[in-house]
């Protein structure tokens, strides 16, 4: 089962809002579970947008009972660990992509790096090792990109 960890802001703009919900229906679209925070923002787009085209979303869950899921999380795994679930979320992807985000992002992108998973990167912190792209459509290309290397 391919899975990608999705990462940004609990707090996202309103562009960073559809550009998530945009790459959380292509990614349903194609039978990719979304693995994210499962808390609001760019977490909460993700899996609206997955939700919306029948897809499976994960939360990995800051707190003991994931009452702080936003409603398009289908599996919650509640770890009470608060930010130190960060290496957690994007351990579970088979890359990552970064929409926008903060210290928590730039802390999940450090940790991907380290455990060397492709990291997408749209409008996110300039970080050695990202692959930037400028559009969403983008975002999805290099998923396909991704997996399609992967096939050879």
């Amino acid at each position: 089962m391919r899975q990608v960890a999705v990462i940004g802001s609990s707090k996202a703009s309103q562009e960073e809002y559809r550009v998530a919900y945009y790459v959380g229906k292509k990614l349903a679209k194609r039978g990719i579970v979304v693995v994210c925070g499962g808390r609001g923002g760019v977490m909460e787009a993700v899996c609206k947008g997955a939700k919306e085209m029948g897809g499976i979303t994960v939360g990995i869950m800051p707190s003991y009972t994931g009452e702080e899921a936003n409603p398009y999380v289908d599996i919650k795994i509640n770890t009470g660990m608060s930010w130190n679930r960060n290496p957690l979320v994007v351990a579970s992807g088979d890359l990552v992509i970064a929409i926008g985000g903060h210290w928590g992002t730039l802390s999940e992108i450090a940790y991907a790096l380290i455990l060397h998973k492709h990291v997408i990167g749209y409008k996110t912190h300039k970080v050695e090792g990202v692959f930037h792209v400028r559009t969403p459509r983008q975002i999805i290309t290099e998923v396909d990109r991704f997996y399609s290397n992967l096939m050879v």
